[in-house]
C-alpha cells in the first residue's frame, strides 16, 4: 500500500496531465501578413493568438566585426581589378530574414487554456 507522500504524488501528476498545460501542435502557414496558422485542417489562428520566437520571425542583430577579406584579383586586367582586400570592421547591423512563408509546417506549443499558441520553429 502506497504511503501519502507517494498518494499526494500521483494526485498532483493526474491533475496536471488532466488539465493539458501544453500541448504540441503542427500547422500550416495560409497567410503571410497578416500571419495565418491552419492546425488540425478545421482551425485558422491569426496574429493575435500567435506568439512568435526569434526562430520565426525577422529580426536584426547589432554585431562587431573586425575582419579582412583574402585578396582577389579582377578578370578584365584593368588596373582598378588588381589584387586587392578589404577589411569590415566596427559595429554593423546584420538583418535575419527568418519570417514565414505561406506553406511552411510550423510546430506550436499551446499554451493552458487553449488561447495563445507559442511558434516554436518551422519543421523542415
Amino acid at each position: 500500500m502506497p504511503n501519502m507522500l507517494e498518494t499526494i504524488k500521483q494526485v498532483a501528476v493526474e491533475a496536471v496531465k488532466a488539465s493539458n498545460p501544453v500541448a504540441i501542435i503542427f500547422g500550416k502557414v495560409t497567410q503571410e501578413s497578416p500571419l495565418k496558422i491552419n492546425i488540425e485542417q478545421r482551425l485558422t489562428l491569426d496574429a493575435e493568438h500567435l506568439i512568435l520566437s526569434s526562430l520565426v520571425q525577422d529580426f536584426s542583430v547589432d554585431v562587431t566585426l573586425d575582419h579582412s577579406t583574402d585578396a582577389t584579383s579582377g578578370g578584365t586586367g584593368e588596373s582598378s581589378f588588381s589584387s586587392h582586400s578589404h577589411t569590415v570592421a566596427g559595429k554593423k547591423t546584420m538583418v535575419f530574414h527568418f519570417g514565414l512563408k505561406v506553406g511552411e509546417t510550423v510546430m506550436l506549443l499551446q499554451i493552458q487554456g487553449g488561447q495563445k499558441f507559442l511558434i516554436l520553429d518551422r519543421v523542415r
